[in-house]
């Protein structure tokens, strides 16, 4: 393995890629290589100056550390969200494409079979894949949510450059498989909140058509009132009328003593 060097991290990931057809898929890849190609190109990043890994649904560039993050990070928020409603304007309703984000500086190395090793490169991957991420995605209008790692949102948004506005990043903390991890969102944070991480496609604070589960304004149901009723086996003095209260029936398969 070759010795970690110093790298400016971006991934880009297509949301509900899994959701289409081998032809949608392929337009989307099409889309989401121009999409990296001409905001890189935008940002003075050529290709001499960074490596790309393919990872179907979604791509990870690794980035010379002498090309500026601020000039990056700037162009992320300016030129993608255009680029992507250009796209979206040309395509049909079933190949809209969305964008998830993260921009992580880091230490990465290369081994023998051209994987890229890294812990920095890893809290970036998991932070493009955190369930608060995907809903926030899901909340925007703009087709394109974006993260930070803390060492970019210490190095380069807490200071303001031009382009880049501190208050509008919001430290999040979302869930992973290893634990907490620690970021900043570009935009607001969505409703779901960090308590609902868990990863997948749907939100959980939103009931899948056909679950069972109840709206959270929906006014609690009495326990002394079942939602349904079943009677099974011989049933022995139950008549007709109205009853008030509680009725609890046993069910007794002995015989009567007149029956004996």
């Amino acid at each position: 393995m070759n010795n970690p060097v110093n790298r400016t991290i971006l991934l880009l990931d297509i949301e509900r890629y899994s959701d289409r057809d081998d032809v949608e898929q392929a337009y989307l890849r099409r889309m989401l290589y121009n999409i990296a190609d001409q905001t890189l190109d935008a940002a003075g990043i050529g290709s001499g100056l960074r490596q790309r890994a393919d990872r179907g649904d979604s791509v990870m560039e690794l980035i010379d550390a002498n090309a500026p993050v601020s000039v990056l990070l700037r162009t992320l928020l300016t030129e993608v969200p255009v680029q992507l409603r250009d796209t979206n304007r040309k395509a049909s309703r079933s190949a809209q494409i969305r964008l998830r984000a993260v921009l992580a500086t880091g230490y990465v190395a290369i081994d023998a079979h051209e994987g890229w090793v890294g812990t920095d490169l890893n809290h970036a991957c998991r932070l493009l894949d955190a369930t608060l991420l995907r809903n926030a995605l899901r909340e925007r209008t703009d087709d394109f949510a974006l993260c930070v790692s803390d060492s970019v949102h210490q190095g380069i948004v807490r200071h303001g450059h031009p382009g880049i506005r501190p208050e509008d990043f919001s430290h999040i903390t979302p869930q992973s498989k290893n634990g907490l991890l620690s970021a900043w969102l570009y935009g607001p944070v969505p409703s779901a909140g960090p308590e609902q991480e868990g990863g997948g496609d749907t939100p959980e604070s939103t009931a899948a058509p056909g679950s069972d589960a109840a709206p959270a304004n929906a006014a609690p149901t009495s326990p002394r009132t079942p939602a349904s009723t079943q009677i099974m086996g011989d049933q022995y003095g139950i008549a007709g009328g109205t009853n008030h209260g509680d009725l609890n029936i046993s069910l007794d398969r002995r015989p009567r003593k007149d029956q004996r």
